[in-house]
């Protein structure tokens, strides 16, 4: 008992030390120093030790915390105006540093009694001056006019006064460069005619009034009125940092996360233009990692083999077309359903048009009378399967380019379309759409490659294989993305560049974003339809342009010089990043992880491959001494 007496008063005698020593604190946070004083000495860590730095030295002129450099600016005072966005250079500029506003409401009665007098002294020396005949003094004039322009604003209730406190803390490595950006902050500010000073034997204050605890330590304050102070807030920042979405890059003006989910825009669509090797597949491949993670769907088309070892990472279906695949996709194929108000006869008359789109790539140009050949041939070849007004489409069976090829040979005037056909149904072409298809699309990754086709069939199959994902898209509703590598390849011709440009503008009601990538920017834009998949997507993606391009790019998007200028010297990855109204300078920053699953660069694909080999072949070594072990064992038993 006498232990425990002897205990208690031990306590008691530590706590009233630990209350002396915070004398200027509230009971709360008195309260919370015993508590952590009693954890200290139990062994437990608390929060504000991890985070406390592991040393700090004062100076007069700045502290030193673990071997950062810290200094306080004030500001002292404004000029008469002040713009709108004013602080924007500070709080972009990029460099670690903590800003700290405080606002003291002053009570509009005592502002107004205090202005009176102001008033009543400035007419006196107006009209004494005057009587003296001395030359009258623009500054007291000026400073009459702006004070009942105040009086007027704050009797009609449309201002509040304040008096303004705005202090910043900079961080530096050493001392000289803590000198640097002192002199750089102090320019800057000064370039606005606004005046700062450095704190001096206030260093720890300072430092103290601009963490984020809401402790005032400084009380170097600005008498100012509601609109300046307005001017002063930091809401002009390029912001892109969303709650929901998917990380896509680092915010270049002020460092922070440009966070977003494409699918809150009005449209989910994207537009990527870079140059060659300027990080636009790497950016893509980021994204779709990223998506795939919060659950989305992604289709991609890719033309050079690029998405094969992210599809494999994880676990995608990775579809090879060409002549000699066994992969094969049938374009007359039907959406088996579209909804409950779609009609069978608007579904087949949709599919003719787009058939008859690709007839026109696959033929070339058709003169009128060809034209009407082929719909009436199209409408026909669909009837001889039995698909009409009337059927049911869940259970039909499509015809193939065989059936097609048939039913012009036996009218009239087709027998010419036939034998330009012929080409696609048993001659060198035979292998890639004359069959059903035998694809299936029930994977939250699906690629589809056209890297061993011909020039000459990569925009016939592009337009094919998107024809097929539409029908699957019009067939369920998923929250998917399509994305189109190189879709320069489709501008090229004008039916293959309507049917995108139609696809773009109707996927929104099918919970479907289409991303097109391009390096060929003066094809894509020229196009009249290029610009308009680039009006009607939300998002786009622009990375460093070559100064060939760069003019027409800076046209389309509405750049500045300083834009301008900034996709023609970025570094890869790097670039301008646009959400509806928005937009950013963009920094593409991955993982180690993710950055081993979607790299493009040859070396380090070459280096993957030799180190599977390397974990293969060691594997088997493995694996053959647990057999050798298992049959030593076997023959002592």
């Amino acid at each position: 008992m006498f232990n425990l007496t002897k205990k208690n008063k031990k306590i008691k005698e530590d706590n009233s030390q630990v209350a002396t020593h915070a004398q200027v604190e509230s009971p709360d946070i008195v309260k919370e120093y015993i508590e952590e004083e009693k954890a200290f000495r139990r062994g437990v860590v608390t929060i504000r030790d991890l985070i406390a730095p592991s040393a700090m030295q004062i100076d007069p002129k700045y502290l030193i915390l673990s071997g950062k450099f810290v200094r306080t600016i004030f500001v002292i005072t404004y000029p008469r105006y002040i713009s709108v966005g004013w602080f924007a250079p500070i709080i972009n500029l990029n460099s670690t540093f903590d800003i700290s506003m405080f606002f003291y409401p002053v009570s509009t009665a005592v502002v107004l009694k205090q202005l009176k007098k102001k008033v009543g002294a400035l007419e006196a020396q107006i009209i004494s001056d005057a009587e003296k005949g001395a030359a009258r003094d623009p500054l007291r004039e000026t400073a009459l006019r702006d004070i009942e322009a105040l009086r007027d604003a704050l009797t009609q209730g449309t201002e509040k006064f304040f008096q303004f406190a705005l202090y910043v803390t900079l961080y530096a490595d050493s001392k000289g460069e803590l000198e640097k950006m002192t002199a750089e902050v102090e320019n800057i500010f000064g370039s606005r005619l606004v005046y700062t000073k450095k704190v001096f034997y206030q260093a720890e204050q300072g430092f103290n009034s601009t963490l984020p605890l809401g402790n005032d330590e400084l009380y170097i304050t600005f008498n100012m009125n509601s609109s300046p102070i307005a001017s002063s807030f930091p809401f002009i920042s390029s912001e892109l940092t969303s709650d929901n979405g998917i990380l896509y890059g680092i915010n270049r003006h002020n460092n922070s996360l440009i966070l977003f989910d494409r699918f809150s825009l009005q449209n989910a669509n994207a537009v990527v233009f870079a140059t060659s090797g300027a990080g636009k597949s790497y950016a893509i491949k980021l994204e779709i990692l990223r998506s795939l993670m919060m659950g989305t769907e992604v289709i991609i088309i890719d033309p050079e083999y690029e998405y094969k070892h992210l599809s494999d990472a994880v676990g995608g279906t990775y579809i090879n077309v060409s002549l000699a695949s066994e992969h094969k996709i049938n374009p007359f194929d039907l959406p088996r359903a579209i909804g409950d108000n779609a009609k069978p006869e608007d579904i087949i008359r949709s599919a003719v048009i787009t058939v008859k789109g690709l007839i026109r790539l696959m033929l070339g140009n058709l003169n009128p009378e060809e034209d009407s050949i082929v719909d009436r041939a199209l409408l026909e070849t669909y009837a001889k399967k039995d698909i009409t007004p009337d059927s049911d489409l869940s259970e039909i069976e499509p015809p193939i380019m065989q059936d097609f090829e048939d039913i012009l040979e036996g009218m009239e005037g087709g027998a010419d379309l036939a034998l330009r056909l012929k080409k696609y149904t048993k001659g060198t072409f035979a292998g890639l759409f004359n069959s059903p298809t035998n694809v299936e699309m029930d994977n939250q990754l699906v690629c589809f490659s056209v890297r061993d086709l011909e020039d000459e069939l990569r925009p016939i199959a592009i337009y094919t294989i998107v024809n097929y994902i539409w029908n699957v898209v019009r067939s369920e509703m998923k929250r998917r993305i399509l994305v189109i590598d190189e879709a320069w390849w489709l501008m090229q011709h004008e039916d293959s560049a309507k049917f995108i440009y139609a696809l773009v503008k109707r996927c929104r009601k099918y919970y479907l974003g289409v991303t097109t990538i391009t390096q060929d920017v003066n094809d894509f834009l020229t196009s009249p339809y290029g610009q308009a998949i680039v009006t009607n997507s939300s998002m786009q993606l622009l990375l460093k342009q070559s100064p060939a391009a760069i003019d027409l790019v800076q046209k389309t998007f509405a750049l500045t010089e300083g834009e301008k200028y900034l996709l023609l010297e970025c570094g890869v990855g790097e670039g301008i990043f646009f959400a509806g109204a928005k937009h950013a300078a963009i920094k593409i920053v991955a993982s180690y992880t993710e950055d081993q699953l979607i790299t493009s660069d040859p070396r380090q694909l070459l280096e993957i491959e030799e180190a599977k080999k390397e974990f293969a072949a060691q594997l088997g070594e493995e694996n053959k001494e647990s057999e050798s072990s298992d049959e030593i064992e076997d023959m002592e038993i």
